[in-house]
């Protein structure tokens, strides 16, 4: 490797450094002029030299390019679909938009920080710059890997965003009857979904992926083991990986659930032989339509809205039943440790995070308990 330095018309000093490429064995040169003075040149120089020793090369690979591949090469079929979408999403969403032409070597960390400091001003949540950060800093993470970047432009930024107060919303217990019973009224292939999401505490995906293989009548349990994508383009694509590692479980259900879906099976197989090859015997769905196809996302969003409307209830989205089915665990006393395996949680600080407080019948009794304790002690 060699340095050469010599001084332009324009007074401004230029560095070349000679060096070989680590990938293709060539000649190659690097160099950068502008420099005021022949020490200003050669500080930058020794730096430079320093990071093509260490085997970083240089790329002017647009930043678009680099993430479009780092997505497909790097994310897709390597970590799970859910978390492919999210980190895609915040690519052609935030990331995209905001830089258009830059190149990955162009990218610093005042431009990060700038990025953050936008979509703060746009109002995001504190939890959405925090994915998208983190998506770039995995990005970035890999291309230090590769040796295109010295550094993750990424490190020591400034986190912001408001953070939104959740406020948890899920069915009162005494509006569980109503609801049922209305939804039965609009259709039964409603009914027995959203009442078996009630009981189980299931997401949406995961009931709608329900086979007749993962369910054990005799024993009563139910294997939750994937998910359903609603926006599948073609049947293989159809069941994917639950939410999480933890998400796959094996869970009870009440003997009432049971004779419910002993029912449905039977309900089912009259479906079967009436329709015959019409039905979609292959897919084995416990949770469908009258013909064994799976419940489109917006039949389901549209009854459920029907349904709160009818009963005068406030609008809710479906996620709301798999609360209900906590609040119902934590009404019957049952620990946040059981609730939090039951749901599939990755910690039980998640659980506890979400679910502490939420039930006035929980708050009303607990404050009796005081009471009454505080009697006993003749306090």
């Amino acid at each position: 490797m060699g340095v050469s330095f010599r001084q332009h018309d324009d007074k401004k000093w230029e560095y070349r450094i000679t060096y070989k490429d680590p990938i293709t064995n060539k000649r190659k040169e690097a160099s950068r002029r502008g420099f005021k003075t022949k020490a200003e040149a050669k500080h930058v120089s020794k730096e430079h030299e320093q990071t093509l020793l260490d085997g970083v090369i240089e790329t002017k690979e647009s930043l678009k390019q680099y993430l479009i591949d780092w997505l497909d090469t790097h994310r897709k079929d390597v970590v799970r679909k859910n978390t492919y979408l999210s980190d895609k999403n915040a690519v052609q969403k935030h990331i995209l938009p905001f830089f258009k032409d830059i190149t990955i070597d162009k990218y610093t960390p005042k431009k990060h920080q700038a990025l953050i400091d936008h979509m703060d001003s746009q109002g995001y949540s504190k939890r959405t710059i925090e994915i998208v950060h983190s998506v770039m800093f995995n990005a970035m993470k890999k291309a230090v890997d590769l040796k295109q970047l010295k550094y993750n432009p990424c490190v020591g930024v400034t986190i912001k965003g408001r953070t939104k107060e959740k406020k948890l919303k899920f069915l009162d217990s005494s509006d569980i009857s109503p609801f049922l019973k209305e939804a039965y009224k609009y259709d039964y292939i409603y009914w027995i979904f959203y009442k078996t999401i009630i009981e189980t505490g299931m997401r949406k995906g995961e009931a709608a992926a329900i086979q007749w293989k993962d369910v054990d009548l005799n024993n009563g349990t139910i294997s939750i083991n994937k998910t359903l994508d609603f926006s599948a383009e073609n049947e293989d694509e159809l069941f994917g990986d639950t939410k999480t590692f933890k998400s796959n479980r094996v869970i009870t259900i009440s003997n009432g659930l049971i004779n419910d879906l002993r029912f449905h099976r039977s309900y089912q197989n009259q479906n079967k032989l009436a329709l015959n090859e019409s039905y979609y015997h292959h897919l084995d769905l416990v949770l469908s339509r009258n013909d064994g196809n799976f419940l489109p996302k917006s039949t389901l969003f549209n009854s459920f809205s029907r349904i709160l409307k009818k009963l005068d209830l406030p609008a809710l989205p479906i996620h709301s039943l798999r609360h209900t089915h906590a609040v119902l665990q934590l009404e019957a006393g049952n620990s946040m440790k059981y609730i939090q395996e039951r749901l599939g949680h990755g910690s039980m600080s998640i659980t506890a995070d979400v679910y502490s407080h939420v039930s006035k019948k929980i708050e009303n009794e607990s404050k009796a308990n005081f009471e009454n304790h505080l009697k006993e002690i003749n306090y």
